[in-house]
């Protein structure tokens, strides 16, 4: 993640910003419950990693029981309500950031006029971690919308 986004003064540019570590749990737990405005979630199913210019987050959501955070989907929470899974896993997150979106980007619609810039440090990096899984960012949403496509719903179920 040490990769440089192009903002683009917020134009073209991808709107998110990666931390160097993930939120802590009590960071995560008051930034959940504020979120959903439910005081009795803990948030413990999410490792919060990054931002969007508005305040929304990227985190992994810890749903497979078991398995590494890099086979965990990668999800999206927005600052207005935005929801969505952007991706099922890190290799396909790679490759979302590679083909130039970012995690609003990819869970979001609003901006019709907006156009993707592929990223080729971005490339060489999911290239290296997941070569067999080279796919567009069209192709790394489509496919997590399919494998989950109640996540939300299931958030919409916490709020409060």
């Amino acid at each position: 993640m040490a990769v440089r986004f192009d903002y683009a003064d917020g134009k073209n540019g991808v709107g998110f910003e990666p931390f160097p570590a993930f939120l802590s749990d009590a960071e995560t737990a008051d930034w959940f419950q504020a979120w959903t405005g439910n005081r009795e979630l803990d948030g413990r199913d999410f490792r919060v990693f990054g931002q969007d210019g508005s305040g929304g987050y990227a985190a992994i959501w810890l749903i497979r029981p078991g398995r590494p955070l890099a086979e965990q989907p990668g999800v999206f929470l927005g600052s207005e309500g935005e929801t969505g899974v952007v991706a099922r896993d890190l290799g396909d997150f790679l490759w979302l950031l590679a083909d130039g979106f970012g995690p609003w980007e990819a869970a979001t619609s609003y901006e019709p006029d907006w156009n993707a810039h592929p990223n080729p440090e971005l490339a060489a990096i999911a290239e290296g971690f997941a070569p067999h899984q080279s796919r567009s960012a069209a192709a790394v949403i489509e496919l997590a919308a399919q494998e989950f496509p109640d996540f939300d719903d299931t958030i919409m179920e916490l709020c409060r």
